[in-house]
Protein backbone atom coordinates (compact mmCIF):
# COMPACT_ATOMS: atom_id res chain seq x y z
CA UNK A 1 0.00 0.00 0.00
CA UNK A 2 1.46 3.15 -1.21
CA UNK A 3 0.94 6.07 1.53
CA UNK A 4 3.66 8.13 1.63
CA UNK A 5 4.20 11.40 0.01
CA UNK A 6 7.83 12.42 -0.18
CA UNK A 7 9.08 15.91 -0.33
CA UNK A 8 12.70 16.74 -1.71
CA UNK A 9 12.85 20.56 -0.75
CA UNK A 10 16.88 20.94 -0.48
CA UNK A 11 19.99 20.25 -2.47
CA UNK A 12 20.50 16.62 -3.09
CA UNK A 13 21.12 13.90 -5.51
CA UNK A 14 18.25 10.89 -5.98
CA UNK A 15 19.12 7.33 -7.09
CA UNK A 16 17.97 3.83 -7.18
CA UNK A 17 19.27 1.76 -5.28
CA UNK A 18 17.85 -2.23 -4.61
CA UNK A 19 14.12 -0.94 -4.77
CA UNK A 20 14.86 2.12 -2.29
CA UNK A 21 14.99 5.89 -3.09
CA UNK A 22 18.24 6.71 -1.84
CA UNK A 23 18.27 10.45 -1.01
CA UNK A 24 22.40 11.58 -0.73
CA UNK A 25 23.39 14.91 1.15
CA UNK A 26 25.60 14.89 3.39
CA UNK A 27 24.16 11.44 5.10
CA UNK A 28 22.49 9.11 2.84
CA UNK A 29 18.72 8.54 3.65
CA UNK A 30 16.46 5.66 1.98
CA UNK A 31 12.48 5.15 1.90
CA UNK A 32 11.43 2.08 -0.31
CA UNK A 33 9.22 2.86 -3.27
CA UNK A 34 6.90 0.52 -2.38
CA UNK A 35 5.84 3.17 0.52
CA UNK A 36 5.61 6.31 -2.14
CA UNK A 37 2.36 7.66 -3.08
CA UNK A 38 3.76 10.84 -4.16
CA UNK A 39 7.35 11.97 -4.92
CA UNK A 40 7.41 15.96 -4.50
CA UNK A 41 10.36 17.55 -6.07
CA UNK A 42 10.25 21.07 -4.53
CA UNK A 43 13.95 22.71 -4.87
CA UNK A 44 15.67 22.81 -8.36
CA UNK A 45 19.18 21.84 -6.89
CA UNK A 46 17.87 18.51 -7.19
CA UNK A 47 19.48 15.63 -9.24
CA UNK A 48 17.84 12.44 -10.39
CA UNK A 49 18.88 9.50 -12.06
CA UNK A 50 17.00 8.10 -14.82
CA UNK A 51 17.05 4.62 -13.55
CA UNK A 52 15.18 5.86 -10.49
CA UNK A 53 12.54 7.78 -13.06
CA UNK A 54 12.01 4.64 -15.08
CA UNK A 55 10.95 2.86 -11.53
CA UNK A 56 8.72 5.12 -10.40
CA UNK A 57 6.69 5.01 -13.53
CA UNK A 58 6.69 1.33 -13.62
CA UNK A 59 5.43 1.35 -9.67
CA UNK A 60 2.71 4.59 -10.64
CA UNK A 61 4.39 6.75 -8.07
CA UNK A 62 3.11 10.42 -8.99
CA UNK A 63 6.14 12.91 -9.66
CA UNK A 64 5.61 16.60 -9.33
CA UNK A 65 8.79 18.88 -9.77
CA UNK A 66 8.29 22.55 -8.58
CA UNK A 67 9.88 25.72 -9.56
CA UNK A 68 12.25 28.19 -8.43
CA UNK A 69 9.51 29.62 -6.38
CA UNK A 70 8.40 25.98 -4.74
CA UNK A 71 5.22 26.45 -7.11
CA UNK A 72 3.97 23.05 -8.91
CA UNK A 73 4.77 23.41 -12.30
CA UNK A 74 4.81 19.60 -14.01
CA UNK A 75 4.03 15.97 -13.46
CA UNK A 76 5.29 12.77 -14.55
CA UNK A 77 2.81 9.85 -15.49
CA UNK A 78 3.47 6.70 -17.11
CA UNK A 79 1.98 5.81 -20.47
CA UNK A 80 0.61 2.80 -19.82
CA UNK A 81 -1.19 1.99 -16.93
CA UNK A 82 -2.40 -1.76 -17.64
CA UNK A 83 -1.71 -4.43 -19.97
CA UNK A 84 -4.69 -3.77 -21.96
CA UNK A 85 -4.25 0.04 -21.96
CA UNK A 86 -5.01 -0.09 -25.63
CA UNK A 87 -8.51 -1.67 -25.18
CA UNK A 88 -9.75 0.53 -22.69
CA UNK A 89 -8.09 3.69 -24.53
CA UNK A 90 -10.42 2.57 -26.99
CA UNK A 91 -13.21 2.25 -24.77
CA UNK A 92 -13.09 5.48 -23.55
CA UNK A 93 -12.84 7.10 -27.02
CA UNK A 94 -16.16 5.22 -27.83
CA UNK A 95 -17.75 6.59 -24.18
CA UNK A 96 -21.77 7.63 -25.15
CA UNK A 97 -22.53 11.11 -25.36
CA UNK A 98 -25.02 11.16 -23.55
CA UNK A 99 -23.85 9.25 -20.56
CA UNK A 100 -20.90 11.53 -20.59
CA UNK A 101 -23.05 14.53 -19.85
CA UNK A 102 -25.34 12.71 -17.47
CA UNK A 103 -22.06 11.84 -15.71
CA UNK A 104 -21.01 15.61 -15.81
CA UNK A 105 -24.18 16.66 -14.33
CA UNK A 106 -23.40 14.24 -11.19
CA UNK A 107 -20.22 15.74 -11.13
CA UNK A 108 -20.99 19.33 -10.68
CA UNK A 109 -23.97 18.28 -8.49
CA UNK A 110 -22.05 17.07 -6.06
CA UNK A 111 -19.49 19.52 -6.37
CA UNK A 112 -22.13 21.88 -5.80
CA UNK A 113 -23.69 19.72 -2.85
CA UNK A 114 -19.59 19.71 -1.17
CA UNK A 115 -19.54 23.59 -1.41
CA UNK A 116 -22.92 24.43 0.28
CA UNK A 117 -21.43 21.81 3.03
CA UNK A 118 -18.46 24.09 4.25
CA UNK A 119 -20.22 26.80 3.52
CA UNK A 120 -22.88 25.30 6.69
CA UNK A 121 -19.81 24.21 8.44
CA UNK A 122 -18.15 28.17 8.02
CA UNK A 123 -21.30 29.06 9.54
CA UNK A 124 -22.99 30.67 6.18
CA UNK A 125 -25.92 29.19 6.00
CA UNK A 126 -27.75 31.38 3.27
CA UNK A 127 -25.35 30.94 0.90
CA UNK A 128 -25.33 27.41 1.72
CA UNK A 129 -28.98 27.30 1.06
CA UNK A 130 -28.93 28.83 -2.32
CA UNK A 131 -26.22 26.53 -3.48
CA UNK A 132 -28.24 23.38 -2.57
CA UNK A 133 -31.68 25.37 -5.01
CA UNK A 134 -28.34 25.59 -7.85
CA UNK A 135 -27.02 21.96 -7.24
CA UNK A 136 -30.83 20.92 -7.76
CA UNK A 137 -31.06 22.90 -10.79
CA UNK A 138 -28.02 21.87 -12.64
CA UNK A 139 -28.86 20.55 -15.87
CA UNK A 140 -27.78 17.29 -18.59
CA UNK A 141 -24.54 18.73 -19.44
CA UNK A 142 -24.75 21.70 -16.72
CA UNK A 143 -25.94 24.03 -20.01
CA UNK A 144 -27.48 26.86 -17.63
CA UNK A 145 -24.08 27.29 -16.05
CA UNK A 146 -24.99 26.54 -12.69
CA UNK A 147 -21.51 25.40 -11.94
CA UNK A 148 -20.13 28.71 -12.44
CA UNK A 149 -22.99 30.61 -10.95
CA UNK A 150 -22.41 28.69 -7.57
CA UNK A 151 -18.64 29.34 -7.51
CA UNK A 152 -19.25 33.14 -7.70
CA UNK A 153 -21.42 32.45 -4.67
CA UNK A 154 -19.53 30.74 -2.94
CA UNK A 155 -15.68 31.60 -3.22
CA UNK A 156 -17.65 35.47 -2.23
CA UNK A 157 -18.98 33.95 0.94
CA UNK A 158 -16.39 32.03 1.85
CA UNK A 159 -13.18 34.15 1.31
CA UNK A 160 -14.98 37.77 1.55
CA UNK A 161 -16.61 39.77 -1.01
CA UNK A 162 -13.39 41.26 -1.69
CA UNK A 163 -11.97 38.11 -2.56
CA UNK A 164 -10.83 37.19 -6.31
CA UNK A 165 -10.24 33.78 -7.77
CA UNK A 166 -6.69 34.18 -9.11
CA UNK A 167 -5.52 37.11 -7.95
CA UNK A 168 -1.96 37.02 -6.90
CA UNK A 169 -2.68 36.46 -3.29
CA UNK A 170 -2.35 33.91 -0.54
CA UNK A 171 -5.59 32.88 -0.52
CA UNK A 172 -4.82 31.99 -4.17
CA UNK A 173 -1.71 30.61 -4.24
CA UNK A 174 -2.37 27.89 -1.65
CA UNK A 175 -5.96 26.95 -3.70
CA UNK A 176 -3.98 26.82 -6.35
CA UNK A 177 -1.11 24.65 -4.78
CA UNK A 178 -3.50 22.20 -2.98
CA UNK A 179 -5.26 21.81 -5.97
CA UNK A 180 -2.96 20.58 -8.00
CA UNK A 181 -1.75 18.06 -5.40
CA UNK A 182 -5.43 16.89 -5.55
CA UNK A 183 -5.27 16.90 -9.68
CA UNK A 184 -1.87 14.91 -9.14
CA UNK A 185 -3.52 12.23 -7.25
CA UNK A 186 -6.62 11.74 -9.80
CA UNK A 187 -3.66 11.40 -12.75
CA UNK A 188 -1.94 8.83 -10.94
CA UNK A 189 -5.33 7.30 -10.52
CA UNK A 190 -6.67 7.70 -13.85
CA UNK A 191 -3.25 6.17 -15.89
CA UNK A 192 -3.03 3.58 -13.09
CA UNK A 193 -6.47 2.00 -14.20
CA UNK A 194 -5.41 1.94 -17.94
CA UNK A 195 -7.17 5.32 -19.39
CA UNK A 196 -5.87 8.36 -20.81
CA UNK A 197 -6.18 11.61 -18.77
CA UNK A 198 -6.09 13.94 -22.20
CA UNK A 199 -9.54 12.70 -23.01
CA UNK A 200 -12.36 14.15 -20.42
CA UNK A 201 -15.72 14.35 -20.58
CA UNK A 202 -16.17 18.09 -19.99
CA UNK A 203 -13.07 19.72 -20.17
CA UNK A 204 -11.59 19.57 -23.46
CA UNK A 205 -8.51 22.14 -24.20
CA UNK A 206 -5.97 20.83 -26.46
CA UNK A 207 -3.56 21.92 -24.61
CA UNK A 208 -4.55 20.41 -21.19
CA UNK A 209 -2.99 17.42 -20.84
CA UNK A 210 -5.23 16.82 -17.88
CA UNK A 211 -8.79 17.12 -19.21
CA UNK A 212 -10.26 14.00 -17.56
CA UNK A 213 -8.08 14.38 -14.23
CA UNK A 214 -9.46 17.71 -14.30
CA UNK A 215 -12.96 16.44 -14.95
CA UNK A 216 -13.11 13.98 -12.05
CA UNK A 217 -11.47 16.06 -9.33
CA UNK A 218 -14.46 18.54 -9.55
CA UNK A 219 -16.39 17.21 -5.94
CA UNK A 220 -13.03 17.19 -3.67
CA UNK A 221 -12.00 20.58 -4.16
CA UNK A 222 -13.95 21.79 -1.60
CA UNK A 223 -11.62 19.70 0.83
CA UNK A 224 -8.88 22.02 -0.64
CA UNK A 225 -10.83 25.09 0.17
CA UNK A 226 -11.76 23.59 3.72
CA UNK A 227 -7.75 23.48 4.30
CA UNK A 228 -7.22 27.30 2.64
CA UNK A 229 -10.11 28.56 5.08
CA UNK A 230 -9.32 27.24 8.23
CA UNK A 231 -5.47 28.48 8.31
CA UNK A 232 -6.23 31.62 6.46
CA UNK A 233 -2.64 32.57 4.99
CA UNK A 234 -1.34 35.35 5.37
CA UNK A 235 1.97 33.98 3.55
CA UNK A 236 3.19 30.94 1.83
CA UNK A 237 5.83 29.43 2.86
CA UNK A 238 7.01 25.76 3.83
CA UNK A 239 4.20 25.99 7.04
CA UNK A 240 1.43 25.94 4.12
CA UNK A 241 2.52 24.08 1.79
CA UNK A 242 2.63 21.07 4.57
CA UNK A 243 -0.67 21.90 5.99
CA UNK A 244 -2.05 21.32 1.91
CA UNK A 245 0.64 18.81 1.38
CA UNK A 246 -1.64 16.64 4.25
CA UNK A 247 -4.49 16.77 2.44
CA UNK A 248 -4.42 12.88 0.83
CA UNK A 249 -3.90 12.13 4.28
CA UNK A 250 -7.21 13.28 5.72
CA UNK A 251 -10.01 10.74 5.99
CA UNK A 252 -13.53 10.70 4.28
CA UNK A 253 -16.45 8.49 4.75
CA UNK A 254 -18.04 6.29 1.79
CA UNK A 255 -19.94 3.45 2.10
CA UNK A 256 -20.29 4.05 5.82
CA UNK A 257 -16.24 3.34 5.94
CA UNK A 258 -13.87 5.92 6.55
CA UNK A 259 -11.10 6.19 4.35
CA UNK A 260 -7.90 8.51 3.09
CA UNK A 261 -8.48 10.76 0.21
CA UNK A 262 -6.06 8.99 -1.31
CA UNK A 263 -8.04 5.92 -1.39
CA UNK A 264 -11.07 7.67 -1.41
CA UNK A 265 -9.63 9.16 -4.46
CA UNK A 266 -8.71 5.76 -5.86
CA UNK A 267 -12.41 4.38 -5.24
CA UNK A 268 -14.42 7.27 -7.26
CA UNK A 269 -12.46 7.22 -10.35
CA UNK A 270 -12.88 3.53 -10.61
CA UNK A 271 -16.72 4.31 -10.03
CA UNK A 272 -17.20 7.52 -12.51
CA UNK A 273 -15.02 4.93 -14.99
CA UNK A 274 -17.80 2.32 -14.34
CA UNK A 275 -21.12 4.78 -14.57
CA UNK A 276 -19.16 5.66 -18.08
CA UNK A 277 -18.56 2.10 -19.05
CA UNK A 278 -21.66 0.71 -18.00
CA UNK A 279 -24.29 3.88 -18.82
CA UNK A 280 -25.01 3.74 -15.20
CA UNK A 281 -25.08 7.28 -12.91
CA UNK A 282 -25.49 5.09 -9.88
CA UNK A 283 -21.91 3.63 -9.84
CA UNK A 284 -20.84 6.97 -8.87
CA UNK A 285 -19.65 7.00 -5.18
CA UNK A 286 -20.22 10.01 -2.87
CA UNK A 287 -18.03 10.87 0.02
CA UNK A 288 -18.58 12.39 3.08
CA UNK A 289 -17.24 14.86 5.44
CA UNK A 290 -16.29 13.31 8.75
CA UNK A 291 -17.49 15.71 11.74
CA UNK A 292 -14.43 16.36 13.96
CA UNK A 293 -15.90 14.20 16.89
CA UNK A 294 -16.50 11.12 15.21
CA UNK A 295 -16.84 7.62 16.81
CA UNK A 296 -13.32 6.24 17.49
CA UNK A 297 -14.53 2.63 17.01
CA UNK A 298 -15.11 3.24 13.28
CA UNK A 299 -12.18 1.32 11.35
CA UNK A 300 -10.20 2.75 9.01
CA UNK A 301 -9.70 0.78 5.79
CA UNK A 302 -5.83 1.30 5.38
CA UNK A 303 -2.71 1.65 7.55
CA UNK A 304 -1.12 4.08 7.35
CA UNK A 305 1.37 6.43 9.45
Amino acid sequence: MTWRIVVISSRCKLDLNMGYLEIRTDKVAKVHLSEIHTLIIESTAVSLTACLLCELMKRKVKVLFCDEKRNPQSELAPYYGTLDTTAKIRQQIQWDATIKQSVWREIVQEKIRKQSELLMYSEKRSSGDVLVKYANEVTLGDTTNREGAAARLYFGSLFGSSFVRGAPDCINTSLNYGYTIVLSAFNREIAALGYITQLGIFHDNMFNQFNLGCDFMEPFRPLVDKIVYEMNPQKFEKEEREKLLSILNMQIEIDNAHHYVSTGIRIFCRSVIEALNQKDISEIKRWKYIPKKSKTNTVVKEGMT
